[in-house]
Parts: structure tokens; C-alpha cells; sequence
């Protein structure tokens, strides 16, 4: 009986195989042996996976490709210096758009004393903006952080200027921060971004000077190797599995670290707070993830969009949106949202004949990635971007999603046929051995 069951399994061996449900062409693009694939988010989630371990390469003959992945977590960590700096106002004449002139006192390392404005001809003196000393900084600046009086809500706009003397300005961004109010909520803008360069010295004049709020403090915050970190991959626009009232649900295939989140906002005046919240599959709980305000304003003959919230790399696979109805929602709809992860590259060494295939979806599968330094000797990161490229498409094309499902389906049949066989083996084992304990001995009467 051994022999027949040991028989049987080996026979339906090939049932239990797992496959890779999922397989996509690739495009090879400039010198090779090796080549870099900014992976997909639409072809991330059809692993079974999160972390790619069922990710292959293959070329015509079927071989499997040495390859490595460099994931978000692999690149060089962000130093952030932030610290707070002195402000001076700028005072001048209501009837012009010149920068105010100003005369300025400097200790002997540059740090700003004193700063007074020169004496002009007659007229209203109002405040035009405010000059930041950002000596103390010695990497690029980043982020601006500001903080005003609060009787002042609303939307106010600047432009950025940066010096290292005082007497020559270059034009960076332009700035806009907010703080609106919602019955007894207030949601607040106070963060600028900066575009990565040195600067001692920073000024903001007011676009509009007579609604300028009062400043309050001021904040830099300057990013050390910020251009090092990977760029995110977005997925295509996903509607929500369930919709009731103010509250809209998604489940992702994967549990992935998502960095941000896009909600695709209706045309016209929207104004929404939001607030995210995830659960794990099969869980009951809900867990918040944060809060926001969602907007598409109109503002000087333009508009201001704001559709997007930070979740920082935090683990989701079911999300749910909650709109406070006192905004006035987002239309009679259900939004749909886009997500985004931090960019995965697969770098492989090809070999054999086209064309070559990336190849996902096997459950069983365990990782074969190699570390860059293996697969490429003397591997240095700014060796990187000089590979040849591949390209893959942006989604599972539908006729390979179908085929993928089927082929789901039918292991899952195979399976069941073969605990079937396994189970029918077990039962027939225990009978033969619950009627030998029932045989009588030999001599027995």
C-alpha cells in the first residue's frame, strides 16, 4: 500500500508545480550585458508578494536571469537639519512693485544685526515682505516653514528670492501658504517647498502687501542627498470596491508601503477635509493614517489644486477615504484614486536570445535576487544610470490578466484534487490498519 500512495503522488506531483500566472515582453534599450526596469506599480501588484520574491526574468529559452532589485529601503538615508532663523521686515512706498531698498548691519560672519529701510520720498510705508538671514545653513534648503498671526486666514502668496550678498537676487519659487477654517476645525498650509540649492539669505514679498499676514516664526529646513532618493511609482486610477455616504473603500491586491495618495478631485469650487484610515486583510479594526484638506479653488484668474496626502511609506492594503460633509463632499460620484509607492528598479544580466520576459505571479516562489555588488563586480551607484534600460508595459495587459486567472483556477482545482488524493490515501491507510488490529491471531478460536 506504501508503494501504490508513494506512486500516486508522484504522479500528480506536476498538479501541485505552482506557475507564473503573470508574463510581459520587454523592450531593450541602449548597451547591455546588463539593464535597469523601472518596475510598474500596475505589474508590482500582480505579484504574489510584496516584497518581488516571486519576480523572475526569462529570456527565449526559458532560463531564468541573474538580476537584483534595488528597492526604497536600499537607498542612502536623508540627513534633515531644521532650525529656526531671524526675520527682518521689509518696509516700502504702497504706490510701487520695486524691492524695497534697505541698508543692513553684518557681524563678521555674515549673520544679519540690523536691517533698516533707506529713507525714500514721501508716501504710505506699508509692509512689502520679510528678509531671512539662512547663514547658519551650510547644505541646500528644501523646506520653508512659516507661522503668522491668527486673525489671518485665507490663502496668501509670495515670491522667493535667495542672496549671498545682499545686493544681487535671484528669483527662486513662488510661495503660498493657507489656514482655513471649518466650523471649530482649522486646517493649515504652512510648509513651502525650496528648491535644493544654497542661499544665505532669502526675501518674500507679498503678492498682494495690504493683506499680508504678520509673521510670527520662521523655519528652514535644509535635506542632504534628497536628489539620491528613487522616484515613486503611481498606479493607474482605481475606483473604489464599496461607496456609501462620505465614505469610500479600496483594497490594494498587496500590502504595499504607499507614499502618497491622489484623489482625483470633480471640476469646479471643492473644498473637502479627508481623513485616511487602513486595515490588514481579514481584520476587523480600522487604524487612522492621517487627516487632510482636499481643494480646487479658483485664485487671481488661475486655480489652486491641493489632491494629494502624505502617508510616508506606511504598510496598506485596505483603505478607506471619509469626506466631511460640511465641505460639501466630492460630487455625487465616487472618487476614484491613484497610489504611489517608492520606484523599484530590476537590474538583470541578459543572456541567451529576444526577446526577454519578466515574469510574476508564482505563490511558492522564493526570492533569487542577488545584491548589486554580486551581479555587477566592481558595482559603484553612479554606474546606475549608465546601463542600458528596459521597458515593460504600465499595466498587465487584460488578455494576460485573463489568461493568469484561468490559470489561478485551475491549480486551485489541481489542489483540491490532489488533498482529495491525499486524503482519500490517508483514509484507505487507516482502514487497512484498523482491520489488521481487528484480524484475529493465528490459533485464535
Amino acid at each position: 500500500m506504501n508503494k501504490s500512495l508513494l506512486i500516486a503522488l508522484l504522479l500528480l506531483a506536476p498538479w501541485a508545480r505552482a506557475e507564473f500566472a503573470t508574463q510581459v515582453p520587454l523592450a531593450l534599450e541602449g548597451e547591455g550585458p546588463w539593464y535597469r526596469l523601472e518596475l510598474p506599480l500596475g505589474l508590482q501588484m500582480a505579484a504574489k508578494h510584496a516584497d518581488l520574491r516571486d519576480l523572475r526574468v526569462l529570456n527565449a529559452e526559458g532560463e531564468e536571469l541573474a538580476y537584483a532589485l534595488t528597492l526604497g529601503s536600499a537607498q542612502p538615508e536623508e540627513k534633515r537639519q531644521e532650525a529656526a532663523v531671524k526675520w527682518f521686515p521689509l518696509r516700502g512706498a504702497a504706490d510701487t512693485q520695486a524691492a524695497p531698498a534697505i541698508r543692513v548691519q553684518r557681524s563678521t560672519t555674515g549673520t544679519l544685526v540690523e536691517v533698516t529701510p533707506e529713507q525714500a520720498g514721501q508716501g504710505e510705508q506699508i509692509l512689502r515682505g520679510w528678509l531671512l538671514d539662512a547663514s547658519a545653513f551650510d547644505e541646500p534648503l528644501h523646506r520653508l516653514q512659516l507661522d503668522w498671526g491668527a486673525e489671518q486666514e485665507g490663502f496668501q502668496r509670495f515670491s522667493i528670492e535667495a542672496s549671498d550678498d545682499l545686493q544681487h537676487w535671484a528669483r527662486w519659487e513662488d510661495g503660498q501658504i493657507a489656514r482655513l477654517s471649518l466650523g471649530d476645525e482649522r486646517v493649515e498650509q504652512r510648509e513651502v517647498a525650496l528648491p535644493g540649492a544654497k542661499a544665505r539669505y532669502l526675501r518674500l514679498l507679498w503678492v498682494a502687501p495690504q493683506q499680508a499676514p504678520a509673521l510670527l516664526s520662521a523655519r528652514l529646513v535644509s535635506i542632504e542627498n534628497r536628489d539620491g532618493a528613487p522616484p515613486l511609482a503611481w498606479s493607474a486610477a482605481l475606483a473604489p470596491t464599496s461607496a456609501r455616504a462620505g465614505e469610500y473603500d479600496w483594497e490594494l491586491p498587496l500590502s504595499l508601503p504607499l507614499q502618497k495618495v491622489r484623489v482625483e478631485l470633480p471640476a469646479g469650487n471643492v473644498l473637502a477635509p479627508v481623513s485616511l484610515a487602513s486595515r490588514g486583510a481579514g481584520r476587523l479594526e480600522w487604524r487612522a493614517l492621517a487627516s487632510g484638506l482636499l481643494y480646487r479653488l479658483p485664485q487671481q484668474g488661475g486655480e489652486v489644486l491641493q489632491d494629494e496626502i502624505e502617508l510616508y511609506g506606511a504598510p496598506v492594503q485596505q483603505l478607506r477615504l471619509r469626506v466631511d460633509a460640511r465641505g460639501g463632499g466630492l460630487g455625487e460620484h465616487p472618487p476614484r484614486i491613484r497610489v504611489a509607492v517608492r520606484g523599484t528598479q530590476v537590474v538583470f544580466l541578459a543572456r541567451g536570445s529576444a526577446p526577454y520576459r519578466l515574469v510574476l505571479g508564482d505563490a511558492a516562489a522564493r526570492s533569487a535576487a542577488l545584491p548589486l555588488g554580486t551581479l555587477i563586480p566592481g558595482y559603484e551607484p553612479k554606474r546606475l544610470a549608465a546601463l542600458g534600460r528596459a521597458l515593460a508595459p504600465q499595466e498587465v495587459p487584460a488578455a494576460v490578466r485573463e489568461a493568469a486567472d484561468a490559470a489561478q483556477s485551475a491549480a486551485d482545482w489541481k489542489r483540491i484534487g490532489l488533498w482529495a488524493v491525499l486524503l482519500a490515501g490517508v483514509a484507505l491507510l487507516g482502514g487497512m490498519a484498523f482491520s489488521l488490529l481487528r484480524k484475529p491471531e493465528v490459533g485464535e478460536r
